[in-house]
Parts: structure tokens; C-alpha cells; sequence
């Protein structure tokens, strides 16, 4: 059996579990483990959304057991406190664990630079409990400010100083500042009064971004009334306050810093060679220079591509890079065969400067482009569902939509707040039933006519290659009259005139309508073929159906789609008369919940979701929404 460890839940880790899984779901004499402190993986990339306010804080946490169900990957909580690389096994307080091949990934930790005071005086911003102490932080400083009478004090309380200015910097301060709008809306606090700063010894903000996106970032963060401070040697930070250079000390109760990252605490004491603050020196094939069979994934790999001067990136593309590529040569160690080396082409990076605006360097190695706003927010978005895609599938996907896009308080949105307006389902109850009261109307006045005469097609036009223009113009008077299109046989048309008043169907689709009940439904004679019959039928019992279904709120989204699907079905053969829009429109309204209110739907819903859920392949590919 050999015995393959993961140490890390993060982004390199979990995607390394994964390609592994996949890759020897068949060898049963391999075993995969993770080992992470923490039962769930953390979207580091978020953190700013939860600090701010603008996404739910779970909305950041994944389950790890439930990005492995269905997987052969052990999810392990423990913390491990050393490696044996001779023994080749992993030690914490409770357990030992062998290994035949180790990955690394876990992750990196602020660093301060030796500055005074800076680790003790500052909120750390690299972990979920980082982000949810900073927004509790914001909270109460507002509270606080709001009863106090000190003018120098409340100012303290309303300064909120960033250290650092790099992508992280940036995006929280950014959200920070649309957040303060709320936060003075709520506590009656003029947001002149609050002061935010983004500082950096650097002499500029997102040095790794080219210029011109530099100066967008910086007239878009003035515009929002950030305060940016760069060039300025952080000597110092107190108590309630940070020395931004020689003369410049500034009094604030929240200092963030965001100023740097170096190696894990396990990572820095282990007997390997490193180098750029605690990163483990890798060989082309990311294994560690100094252990065979030890790779290493993520922020912790030292590792200059050939050509290049700088060790790859820390960032999550880095980390979603060399995944596969881990995954591969243990692999291919494990069954005897070549190894690949580590050539990655990253596609540029983006940041965002709330939640409406961001600037992006994207495209491939060699030709980059560069945008701004709109679709600078459009990219980040894009790239997170396809990296949650690949990590919880449709489940994340569903929940990240639901946040970023259509439960968004304030407008907070790169689509502001135009998908995020909601009303109660109860507004569409009369619509849902007389939806449903129209289908049922139709179907069963239908029913009444094949009752009496069941050998007689009305709901099918004849073939028209049988028929001269003056009689196909008054077999589609009859079959507008007969149709759910018409609504009701009262209003039906009765000349052959008004058969043009049906909506308009392209010719190409008209002969692909034609085609298939050529088919399906006419003899070479012209007469119908028993399928006819039975097609007239089953579309009358389904009116019938919807409308009992909508009546009753069960399944209406179903009922709803359904709907929409005869009308596209019965327009396609030129029968639908323009009532037939009203059709449509109703049901697109009831797609959303509305049989949640006064249906079946609520009983119903809920217990199949639990039922849903426990099915193996749904929870393998994550077909379900929490």
C-alpha cells in the first residue's frame, strides 16, 4: 500500500487531493490523506467580501468532506508539529502518519518585517478568522464613535489604517470604503468623518500591474476618499497608532496589515533549503531539493523557471498550475515513468477595487490585455467560477452566483443591483393559478372533444403539400381556434383572414417543424399515422397535468419551464396565436419560487432536497445546492 499525505487544505492542496483521487480511483493500493487543522477550505481571494460586509461569512468556507465525498481522499483534522523526512512519517500531539510520498501546501503567514509592535498591534489579514475579527473590529469601531464625545478619540475610532498596498491592500481597503456608507447611514456618522488609508513603503500600489492600470486603481481609490500613502517607512506601530515615516504618525484604534506573506511556522523550522522568506527550494519537478518523494504545491515552492529571474508567483494560479502537474509525477513515479517538468503559463492578474470596479492584466504570456471596470470585475468573476467549478462544481458555483450577483445588499455588484431585487413569492400566487386555471380550462375542454369524436386531429395541421392556399388558410383558422394558443374558443378567430395573425415563424425553422411531423405524423397519403392520435393526447393530458400542477404549487418551476417549451413547440408549426405570448410571460414569472407560497412546493421541495443529497453521484459531482 503506498501511502500518499497532503498537508494542507488550501488551494494547492485540495486541488492535488483531487487530481490525485481522479487519476487512481482504480489502484486500490494506494491511500490518499489530507491533513489540515481546519475542517474546511478557505477562499483566501474572498476575504476583503466578508471584512466588508458585502458576502456572508460561510460563503467563504467550503466543507472539505464535501469537496472529497465520493473520493478516495481521508480528510484528516489534526495539526501536524514536525516531519521526519528520514522516517518518512508526520508527528502532531495525538497521531504519527506515514508517508511514501508527501505534498506540502501549507500556505503562508504574514510577515512584519522585524517592524516594532507591528505583530502585536495589528489585525493579521490571511485566514478566515482574520476576516470575521476584522469585521466585528469595523462594527464596533462605528459603535463605539457614535457615543463618544472625545473628538480625538472618535476620530481614532474612525481611522482605519492598511498596511500594505499590494492586492490584498488594495481590494479590502476598497471595500472598506463602500462599506462605510452603510456603516454611517446606520450610525448617524457624517462619512467625512472616517478616514481611510492605504500605506506602503513601496513607491507606488500594485507595482506588479503596468502603469497605466496603476493610475486607474489610484483615481479610483481617491474618488471613493482613500487616502494613499506610498514610499512611507513603517518604523513603528503603537498602541492605537502607526508611524507612517519620520513625521508622519497617524492615531487609529484598526491597523491592518496586509504587508507581506512568508512561509508557514511548520515550513520555516523544517530541515530543507529555503529561500524568499521560508519558501521550500524546489527541483524542476517540484519535488524538494533535499527528500525525494517530498513535492511541494502552492506558496511554499522556491522555484525559478528557467529563463526567468523571479521564482514563480504566490498566487492561486500558481497553486491551480502546479496541482496537476504534482498529481502527475507521483503518478508516474508510483507506476515507473517519466516525470514532467514545471512550465507554467500564468494569465496575468486582476484586483478589485470594490465591488463595482477593478483593473486586470489578463490574456496569455505574450500578448496581455488590459482592462478596467466592467469588464475587469467580469474577468474575476469568470475566472472564480471556473476555479470553484473544478473544486465543488455546480454546488459552489450555484452559492457564489447567488452572493456575487442576485442576494446583494445596497447594490453591491458589478451588475449593481439589477438581478438582486427581490419581492415576496405571495405577489405571484394569483398568476401562478390562473396560469394553472387556463391550462386546466384548455385541456379539459380538449378532453371533451376527443370524448365525442376521438378519431378526428386538431391539434395537428394537416400536411400542407395536400392542400391548395384557400384551404390551408382555413384548416389554420380551425387550428388557431382549436389550439391553447387562442386561450379560449370564444375568442378564437373565425375567417380565414385573420389565420395571419398568428406570430411569425422564421422559414428555416418552419421546415424543420415540417419535417418532423413529416415524419412522424403524416402518411404519404396525407392522412395521420396513429402517432398522431397519440401525440393529440398526451399534449391535452398535459395540460391538464400543468394545470392541476400549478394550481396546486407543486413542481411549478418544472410546470413553468414545461410551458414555455409547448409554446416554443406550437409556434414552431405557425398555430400560436399572439395570446400565446401572455402564456409565456406568466410562466417565466412562476419559474422563481412560486409555488413556495400557498403550494406544494413547500412541503415538498425541502424533503426531496434532503432525499436528493444522499444519492453517491450527486454528492460526487456536487449536482445539489445547500
Amino acid at each position: 500500500m503506498k501511502k500518499i499525505v497532503i498537508l494542507g487544505g488550501g488551494y494547492g492542496g485540495v486541488l492535488t487531493a483531487k487530481k490525485l483521487a481522479k487519476k487512481l480511483k482504480n489502484n486500490n493500493d494506494v491511500e490518499i490523506k489530507l491533513i489540515d487543522r481546519n475542517p474546511y477550505h478557505t477562499l483566501l481571494t474572498e476575504l476583503h467580501e466578508v471584512s466588508a460586509n458585502r458576502a456572508p461569512e460561510d460563503s467563504i468556507k467550503i466543507d472539505l468532506k464535501k469537496i472529497f465525498a465520493g473520493l478516495k481522499v481521508d480528510v484528516v483534522l489534526d495539526e501536524i508539529g514536525d516531519i521526519d523526512f528520514q522516517g518518512k512519517k508526520l508527528t502532531s500531539e495525538k497521531a504519527v502518519y506515514e508517508y511514501d510520498y508527501l505534498v506540502i501546501g501549507t500556505g503562508s503567514k504574514p510577515t512584519f518585517f522585524g517592524i516594532p509592535g507591528a505583530e502585536e498591534n495589528t489585525f493579521s489579514f490571511w485566514s478566515y478568522d482574520d476576516a470575521v475579527a476584522l469585521k466585528r473590529q469595523i462594527r464596533d469601531m462605528f459603535t463605539l464613535a457614535a457615543k463618544e464625545k472625545k473628538p480625538e478619540v472618535r476620530r481614532s475610532m474612525l481611522t482605519f489604517v492598511i498596511v500594505g498596498a499590494g492586492f490584498t491592500g488594495v481590494e479590502l481597503v476598497g471595500e472598506m470604503a463602500e462599506y462605510r456608507e452603510e456603516l454611517c447611514k446606520e450610525f448617524f456618522i457624517d462619512p467625512k468623518e472616517v478616514r481611510l488609508i492605504v500605506a506602503d513603503m513601496a513607491p507606488k500600489i500594485l507595482p506588479i500591474l503596468p502603469e497605466k492600470l496603476i493610475r486607474k486603481a489610484e483615481a479610483h481609490l481617491r474618488k471613493l476618499n482613500v487616502e494613499i500613502v506610498t514610499g512611507a517607512k513603517i518604523t513603528e506601530v503603537g498602541k492605537g497608532s502607526v508611524a507612517l515615516g519620520e513625521n508622519n504618525v497617524v492615531a487609529a484604534s484598526t491597523i491592518v496589515w496586509t504587508a507581506g506573506v512568508e512561509g508557514s511556522e511548520l515550513v520555516g523550522k523544517l530541515d530543507v533549503q529555503q529561500q524568499g522568506r521560508k519558501r521550500i527550494v524546489t527541483n524542476e519537478h517540484l519535488e524538494s531539493v533535499d527528500h525525494k518523494n517530498v513535492y511541494v504545491v502552492g506558496d511554499n515552492i522556491f522555484y525559478i523557471v528557467e529563463g526567468e529571474q523571479r521564482p514563480v508567483p504566490q498566487m492561486v494560479e500558481n497553486a491551480e498550475l502546479a496541482a496537476p502537474l504534482i498529481a502527475g509525477n507521483i503518478v508516474a513515479d508510483i507506476n515507473g515513468t517519466a516525470k514532467k517538468g514545471y512550465k507554467p503559463a500564468f494569465h496575468g492578474t486582476m484586483v478589485s477595487i470594490g465591488s463595482r470596479y477593478g483593473v486586470a492584466n489578463v490574456g496569455l504570456p505574450n500578448k496581455m490585455f488590459m482592462l478596467t471596470g466592467f469588464m475587469a470585475m467580469f474577468a474575476k468573476h469568470m475566472i472564480n467560477i471556473y476555479y470553484l467549478s473544478g473544486v465543488v462544481g455546480f454546488n459552489k458555483v450555484w452559492t457564489y452566483m447567488m452572493h456575487e450577483f442576485f442576494h446583494v445588499e445596497n447594490r453591491r455588484s458589478f451588475v449593481g443591483g439589477y438581478f438582486s431585487k427581490r419581492s415576496p413569492n405571495f405577489w405571484l400566487v394569483p398568476l401562478r393559478m390562473l396560469l394553472g386555471g387556463m391550462w386546466l380550462y384548455e385541456g379539459i375542454d380538449k378532453l371533451r372533444k376527443i370524448w365525442v369524436e376521438p378519431s378526428k386531429i386538431f391539434l395537428i395541421p394537416a400536411a400542407p403539400y395536400l392542400k391548395d392556399a384557400t384551404s390551408a388558410a382555413s384548416e389554420a383558422v380551425d387550428a388557431v381556434k382549436e389550439t391553447v394558443d387562442a386561450q379560449s374558443a370564444a375568442s378564437a378567430v373565425d375567417t380565414a383572414k385573420e389565420a395571419v395573425s398568428a406570430l411569425p415563424v422564421p422559414k428555416f425553422i418552419y421546415n424543420i417543424s415540417n419535417w418532423f411531423m413529416d415524419l412522424l405524423f403524416y402518411k404519404p397519403d396525407g392522412n395521420f399515422t396513429f402517432l398522431a392520435k397519440w401525440f393529440q393526447i398526451g399534449m391535452v393530458c398535459a395540460e391538464i397535468v400543468l394545470g392541476v400542477m400549478l394550481i396546486v404549487g407543486l413542481f411549478t418551476a418544472i410546470a413553468s419551464i414545461a410551458t414555455i417549451g409547448m409554446a416554443v413547440m406550437i409556434w414552431t408549426t405557425k398555430m400560436a396565436a399572439t395570446e400565446m405570448l401572455w402564456y409565456v410571460a406568466a410562466a417565466i414569472a412562476c419559474i422563481g419560487g412560486s409555488g413556495s407560497v400557498f403550494g406544494l412546493d413547500y412541503y415538498v421541495l425541502p424533503w426531496l432536497k434532503k432525499q436528493w443529497k444522499k444519492v453517491p453521484f450527486v454528492r460526487r459531482w456536487y449536482l445539489y445546492t445547500d
